[in-house]
């Protein structure tokens, strides 16, 4: 007995002790966590990155492919503006001469490289032994009706227009603006060209207003993430005037609600500044991390104000004693629940998303410091504030059972028949989530609400498909590209892919060489095939490249010394695991009928988001598994019981599980954002079972109450805080699952039921399982022989 009580004791002299001390010392304490939050806050320095790069670690195989493709050709970063006139129909003295003068201004964006449009398009003609390549339509405005017809008739014969350029109908075209961001500072590159892009299209509509205008591509992607960021950083207002409304209502309690703001805001301040420290720059998914603190901070504070009130109120308590039994009741439990929430979130370290990377680390620095206010600063405000409460009053007649005594009372009376319905319904929903299925379109990270997402889904509609897989496709010599053998495998490639049912456009480079190759046979539709000998096609390549004019080169389809060209497929959008299945499938083909140089990966920026959430979910089990261990083992020392230990890990492991399976049911989907919320919940969800397994071996240990009494008890002492901590949570996550970025919005989402669902184990399934595996104790009596001074009251 004496075994088993003196780990317990210290905890509960050193608690105790460290609450005496800090109200003692109150104003020095108070001052100097001020000065702490103050100093680490001062060097904050919040930046924001919106490279959809920072996505991707710089071990990631696929962006490495990628990132080698474009050295060796230009880089693809774009703008597409997409137009549609209201009379429908491009092909007008007016429409083009619009577009032309757009194509113009377009030249002028910011670290421009090239500028693709109908207008500007080389189109090969031939006279005798001469290649002429001119625009498609230059100074429009002077054609006349019989020259725009010709115009038309090109463009919608031209296999490089239609499907990219301009759609089969001739009512949509685009603006492609091809820049070459140095890299130097993307904050600032992706802005600026971000800018001029939307003010030449507001001119543009100012003095054309009869186009409607879209415009999409990998900068706006870049703009909505930086965007994204910023939007979700505003959230945090909205979430700290629900908690601070809440806090009030559930506390009913001032003074308890400023000092929970306080300890909120030196925690987000700490947080702050260790952003500045650590040199991290902002992104989508990190900023919201003000709004995780906000409101996981809150239940520590949350469980010790409570407490303090409820001595105050039904015991009678003063102040100072109150505070201090609610210290040595909760110190541990908090200081538990602190410990495990920081190892779930620094999980998200295993993972391969820098941004959740630092989202994880900024999270566990503010909970790490949320801990060290609580029982520093929190104590010492309420100490210094003159908190006062109306003692709740004896009555002569029955006593009033609570609402959780009650919950208590029915739970104990039938434990076997919870536990079994519990089983059945978490088996069901677990067997649901099996179900869900990654999904992580680029495209779908944005909601309706966010212009790219609505100008992306239109030009998916009308125009062609944003998604994209690039081949880069080898010789195996300098200048083997002109090897017809070579050129004919490039062509049955490009035929293969035009066959495949998600491909909306290929672009290759067999194409212009079948085109030149007719050109230079004046226009005879039975030479639109690859050239029949070597000489005969360097010769055509060299002629077509001294004709094209500056800024609309080849530099984007073939590699300095002509060993290899580029293949961009167009698809539609597609799901991820669709769009890896495509790739493979392509470079299956390769392999199959091609020789060994020609073998390519499929890479782009797509395909690159398409594999992130398998990724993240392979390299996230392994941390998923520590997080596991260390909780339990934290859980076992904390509880002093392996079996209890064990245990813990059915109400924390089953919300998870429960969660995803109501997922498969909403959505079916999961993304990137939702693979790292077994880790993070795990941590937070623990706060639930540890208080309440807390309380239980409280009454056991200390009070000698039997399984039954002692699980009501728990429902009684800390029900309420339990409930309280779940409502500002199911609050903040609330909130934050309005954000227009759907990473951050499902994550919130699912985390909701999490919670929820943590909840409601704890209050069914937990108690239940505490009575059912639980050994008859020793009599109160007993208790009270061996030990005079324990008080068998509460």
């Amino acid at each position: 007995m004496n075994a088993i009580k003196k780990p317990r004791k210290i905890t509960n002299t050193f608690a105790k002790r460290w609450a005496e001390f800090v109200i003692k010392f109150k104003w020095p304490v108070l001052i100097t966590t001020l000065a702490l939050a103050i100093g680490l806050g001062s060097n904050g320095n919040m930046e924001f990155d919106g490279d959809y790069h920072v996505f991707f670690s710089k071990s990631n195989p696929e962006l490495e492919a990628f990132d080698a493709l474009q050295e060796k050709y230009t880089k693809d970063d774009n703008v597409v503006i997409v137009l549609t006139p209201s009379n429908g129909d491009i092909f007008t003295k007016e429409n083009l001469s619009a577009i032309e003068e757009l194509t113009a201004e377009a030249w002028n964006t910011p670290y421009s490289s090239r500028v693709d449009a109908l207008t500007n398009f080389q189109h090969t003609s031939a006279q005798g032994d001469d290649l002429y390549v001119d625009d498609l339509s230059y100074e429009s405005s002077t054609k006349t009706d019989a020259e725009i017809a010709i115009i038309k008739q090109k463009a919608l014969k031209e296999p490089l227009l239609v499907d990219r350029i301009l759609n089969k109908s001739g009512t949509v075209t685009a603006i492609n603006v091809t820049v070459r961001l140095p890299g130097k500072d993307s904050a600032k590159e992706i802005p600026e060209v971000t800018a001029f892009i939307r003010n030449a299209i507001s001119d543009f509509k100012t003095k054309y207003p009869n186009f409607e205008i879209h415009s999409s591509g990998l900068v706006p992607l870049n703009t909505a993430f930086f965007e994204s960021s910023m939007n979700d950083l505003m959230l945090t207002m909205i979430m700290l005037i629900i908690v601070i409304i809440t806090t009030f209502i559930l506390t009913r309690n001032i003074y308890s609600t400023v000092a929970t703001f306080i300890v909120v805001m030196f925690s987000i301040m700490s947080a702050v500044g260790f952003v500045g420290l650590m040199g991290i720059k902002l992104t989508p998914p990190s900023s919201v991390f003000p709004t995780m603190i906000l409101t996981l901070a809150v239940a520590d504070s949350i469980h010790i104000l409570i407490t303090m009130l409820q001595k105050m109120r039904k015991d009678g308590y003063n102040k100072k004693e109150a505070l201090v039994e609610s210290i040595r009741l909760n110190f541990m439990p908090v200081f538990i629940t602190s410990l495990t929430t920081v190892i779930g979130f620094l999980t998200m370290n295993f993972g391969d998303v820098p941004p959740f990377w630092d989202l994880g680390n900024i999270t566990a620095f503010g909970m790490t410091m949320a801990f060290l206010y609580s029982t520093t600063a929190l104590p010492a405000l309420m100490a210094i504030l003159p908190v006062k409460v109306k003692v709740k009053k004896e009555t002569s007649g029955p006593e009033k059972i609570s609402w959780y005594k009650s919950l208590g009372h029915m739970v104990v009376k039938q434990p076997v028949r919870l536990t079994i319905i519990s089983i059945i319904v978490i088996g069901l929903l677990t067997f649901l989530a099996t179900k869900n299925r990654f999904n992580d379109e680029f495209i779908n990270y944005f909601d309706e609400t966010v212009t790219f997402r609505t100008d992306t889904d239109y030009i998916s509609e009308n125009l062609t498909g944003i998604y994209n897989v690039e081949f880069s496709i080898g010789s195996g010599e300098s200048g083997g590209i002109n090897n017809p053998e070579y050129l004919r495998k490039l062509n049955a490639f490009e035929d293969w892919l035009n066959q495949q049912p998600e491909v909306v456009h290929v672009n290759a480079f067999s194409e212009v060489a079948r085109r030149v190759n007719r050109s230079m046979h004046g226009d005879d539709e039975n030479y639109y095939k690859v050239p029949d000998s070597r000489e005969e096609a360097a010769q055509y390549l060299l002629l077509y490249e001294l004709s094209l004019p500056f800024g609309l080169d080849l530099n984007n389809q073939i590699n300095v010394d002509k060993s290899e060209t580029r293949v961009t497929v167009t698809i539609e959008n597609i799901k991820s695991a669709d769009m890896i299945a495509f790739s493979d499938r392509a470079e299956a083909w390769l392999q199959n009928n091609t020789p060994k140089p020609m073998h390519s990966i499929g890479v782009s920026p797509t395909l690159m988001f398409s594999t992130l959430g398998f990724r993240q979910a392979d390299s996230m089990f392994t941390g998923n598994i520590i997080a596991l261990i260390l909780i339990s083992i934290v859980l076992m020392f904390a509880l002093r019981n392996f079996k209890l230990g064990l245990l813990s890990i059915i109400p924390n492991v089953t919300p998870v599980l429960v969660g995803f399976g109501f997922w498969a049911l909403y959505k079916a989907q999961i993304n990137t954002g939702m693979v790292i919320v077994f880790g993070m919940t795990l941590g937070i969800i623990v706060d639930d079972t540890v208080h309440f397994m807390s309380k239980f071996l409280r009454a056991r240990r200390e009070l000698g109450y039997d399984a039954k009494e002692a699980v009501i008890y728990a429902f009684e002492t800390v029900g309420k805080a339990l409930v309280t901590t779940t409502i500002v949570l199911l609050a903040g996550f609330a909130v934050l699952s309005t954000s227009s970025f759907a990473l951050n919005s499902y994550m919130a989402r699912i985390t909701l039921i999490i919670i929820f669902s943590a909840l409601v184990i704890d209050f069914i399934l937990l108690p239940s399982l505490l009575i059912l595996t639980s050994k008859k104790n020793t009599s109160k009596e007993t208790i009270k022989e061996l030990n005079p001074q324990v008080q068998l009251d509460k």
